[in-house]
């Protein structure tokens, strides 16, 4: 049986979440950012106004003002966002149990087993799904219908917003094969170069290419590049309980003004500690190494890295850690641009059980108080919002 799968991408997401409290703006140019009194800001999204002008995600604020005086922007309020995505979510299982999350605002759906329920096609069901999550939310999605999970995300990309595109064995070859050989999921800006210096600038072009010398190019990626541009990808739709668990969680930010002095970049790293150990918590795991990476204004990286005696997925324990790396190879009046840190070796939480300090029987007492603290924290977060309680170390790195 020929599989039906579907990619649905809520359209302008960030922003259209900002929308539903704003519906005087929906006419307006508006865009969503992550600190709107920063001129060096980032775009994090944009409503279709906004599109309008060229005002595009992760340009700086006063770049995207430029192309647009007019511009509203918003401030971001992630956990707002969190919530609407598992909503959406919500609504795709009620149509089948094989829903896989690709991203906050995208997911695939197979609904291979579940179509004759409803009694449609893999078109209807769409179009069915479009309506449902625009009557009941307010918001709406494209979505992609096709035989494979590529050309699905192929399908809601190639027309937006609120529509749906059929892709199949049929047609693939005249929709997609013309377009530039970039707009193949993971072909990023340096594979794109590469392969344009043999001549391959559209999918159609990397499609007719030889596998193996691809595989000569690009290593096992030409041949994976190559399988999904015929369309011979076939990998399963997995639910998200389903997926393997992450290797490792980071959590990296380009700041709004250098930071300059251990009291700046102890800042910094709190800020970015403070999150990789929440996301550890909700994924009930914790980290047997820290990384930090840390970026110069010319855009020099160097990166570091420390073993942990105890896995751990206390933020106290993660900042200490990348604190002392930085101490260990930073001059603190060399101005930082950029931070990442880097939670690393994970293990599920019930698995990494502390060695008994004999010099210190208490300890382990102590870092299980210490652990519903901090789980304690992230429900007040949860309920309020992120910054309804923060430890003193998080006070944000200066604005300019």
């Amino acid at each position: 049986m020929e599989r039906v799968i579907l990619h649905c991408d809520l359209n302008s997401f960030y922003a259209s979440v900002e929308l539903l409290d704003h519906p005087e703006l929906k006419d307006a140019p508006v865009a969503v950012c992550g600190d709107p009194e920063s001129r060096h800001g980032i775009i994090l999204a944009k409503n279709e106004g906004a599109k309008a002008f060229g005002v595009k995600t992760a340009e700086t604020i006063w770049q995207a003002r430029k192309k647009c005086p007019g511009l509203v922007l918003l401030p971001a309020h992630h956990e707002k966002y969190h919530r609407y995505s598992r909503l959406v979510n919500d609504v795709y299982e009620r149509y089948t149990d094989l829903v896989e999350p690709f991203s906050i605002d995208e997911s695939w759906l197979d609904v291979t087993g579940s179509l004759h329920l409803f009694r449609t096609d893999g078109k209807g069901l769409a179009d069915r799904l479009r309506r449902e999550v625009r009557e009941a939310l307010g918001l709406t999605i494209s979505v992609g219908v096709s035989f494979n999970k590529i050309f699905a995300k192929m399908g809601s990309d190639y027309k937006k917003p609120d529509a749906t595109t059929v892709i199949t064995r049929e047609n693939f070859q005249a929709l997609l094969w013309p377009l530039p050989v970039d707009a193949l999921i993971f072909v990023g800006a340096a594979a794109a170069r590469t392969l344009s210096g043999y001549g391959i600038r559209t999918i159609g072009d990397l499609a007719r290419f030889d596998r193996a010398a691809l595989i000569t190019i690009l290593g096992k990626q030409g041949a994976v590049l190559h399988d999904y541009a015929v369309g011979t990808e076939c990998a399963p739709v997995i639910p998200a309980g389903e997926l393997p668990p992450p290797k490792s969680v980071g959590n990296g930010l380009t700041f709004p003004k250098n930071l300059l002095g251990w009291e700046e970049l102890g800042a910094g790293v709190a800020l970015l500690s403070d999150e990789v150990a929440a996301r550890l918590r909700r994924l009930d795991m914790k980290c047997g190494t820290v990384q930090i990476t840390v970026r110069d204004p010319a855009f020099h990286d160097i990166s570091r890295q420390k073993g942990l005696e105890i896995p751990t997925y206390l933020a106290r324990e993660i900042t200490g850690t990348a604190l002392k790396l930085l101490r260990q190879s930073w001059n603190p009046r060399s101005p930082v641009r950029a931070l990442t840190v880097t939670a690393q070796n994970l293990l599920p939480a019930g698995e990494a059980v502390e060695q008994l300090d004999l010099l210190s029987p208490q300890s382990a007492p102590r870092r299980e108080k210490v652990e519903r603290l901090e789980r304690a924290v992230d429900g007040i977060r949860g309920k309020y919002g992120k910054d309804a309680i923060l430890s003193a170390r998080l006070k944000k790195p200066p604005s300019p």
